[in-house]
């Protein structure tokens, strides 16, 4: 039996008490999910500036009413310290998944991005230290990982930051460390690569590659890739990210605390691969598939040419295995966004 199996065993007989930051959107409301699908009891903060209700409304229609009881729902922002009191109040674990993504976003609005990632997340950590939460887990990020040209990743080598988000990001790990070593502070950074799966929105200037490329193809829309397409990246479904979570909290050993670690899958798909394997998953279904062609452009500033993990450290530590490669997820995704997309 995996990690993950026994941690969900466990969980079956023993409740505890979950904090979700950005609940509202594509991670946040998928942990939301899988933890009140365990009968946890969850707490949830979003201020919807990148989430949704409709994400929630989800949740709730794929639960029992019983376990959605067991949800409380805060709105509010993590850049208000009293936000962060009151929602951090009672609880065991902080999955701490708000932030404002997206390396575009970052270079055209910096301060956004610096008050929410960096304020909001110091909000977060001196709320959930003065509360005495068990763990606090945090949605780290492989634009860490900058201009290192080294593959696969390995989490202590590191180069310097391309965006201003990759700056916030490497903050936030350098302030987790800092609570660990000032205030003996419990904390695991969590190095997310291309997390992808249901409801991360399509919609919006800077969502992701996945679901913006799959609407644009159900919708006989333009698709457009930025370079040459040989561009690659370590696309991980959101199952194993929300595994990893989980094993992150609830994790008894000492020395996996106060650590980063990358969450992937370890292969590496360019953008040319996953175009075709999106186009054949869907062509049956939309025939206008069949003459597909993208549109190429400028490679997109800030972006890293191939990325790639090592997540042996995540295997050691925490016991983590990936339940789905990339097949296997745009699998399910696909049916999602075939089902929700207009």
């Amino acid at each position: 039996m995996s990690a993950y199996e026994e941690l969900k065993l466990h969980l079956s007989s023993q409740k505890y008490v979950w904090l979700i930051t950005g609940v509202a959107g594509f991670i946040g409301s998928n942990l939301l999910e899988t933890l009140l699908s365990l009968d946890q009891q969850v707490v949830g903060l979003d201020n919807f500036a990148t989430g949704h209700r409709h994400n929630l409304e989800q949740v709730r229609s794929l639960v029992t009413q019983e376990q959605w009881t067991r949800f409380q729902f805060l709105e509010g922002d993590i850049r208000s310290l009293d936000d962060c009191n009151h929602a951090c109040s009672n609880i065991d674990f902080v999955l701490h998944q708000a932030a404002l993504g997206s390396v575009p976003r970052s270079i055209e609005d910096p301060i956004s991005t610096n008050s929410t990632n960096i304020d909001g997340f110091l909000n977060m950590l001196v709320a959930a230290r003065a509360a005495n939460v068990r763990n606090f887990v945090y949605a780290a990020s492989s634009s860490t990982y900058g201009d290192h040209p080294g593959l696969p990743k390995i989490e202590d080598k590191i180069g310097k930051p391309l965006s201003p988000y990759a700056v916030t990001k490497l903050v936030n790990e350098q302030y987790a460390d800092v609570f660990s070593r000032v205030y003996g502070f419990r904390s695991i950074g969590l190095r997310y690569f291309n997390i992808f799966g249901q409801r991360q929105d399509p919609g919006g200037a800077y969502a992701a590659v996945i679901p913006k490329w799959i609407s644009a193809m159900i919708r006989n829309e333009p698709v457009y890739v930025n370079g040459d397409g040989e561009t690659s990246r370590d696309f991980c479904y959101i199952s194993n990210a929300i595994q990893a979570n989980l094993l992150a909290a609830t994790t008894t050993n000492s020395d996996a605390a106060n650590q980063v670690y990358n969450i992937a899958v370890g292969d590496r798909t360019t953008l040319n691969e996953l175009l075709e394997e999106i186009r054949i998953s869907l062509v049956n279904k939309f025939p206008h598939l069949l003459n597909f062609k993208p549109v190429y452009r400028d490679f997109r500033e800030g972006d890293v040419r191939h990325s790639l993990a090592n997540i042996e450290k995540a295997r050691n530590f925490l016991g983590y295995e990936p339940t789905h490669r990339i097949g296997q997820g745009l699998a399910e995704a696909i049916d999602w966004y075939v089902n929700n997309v207009n």
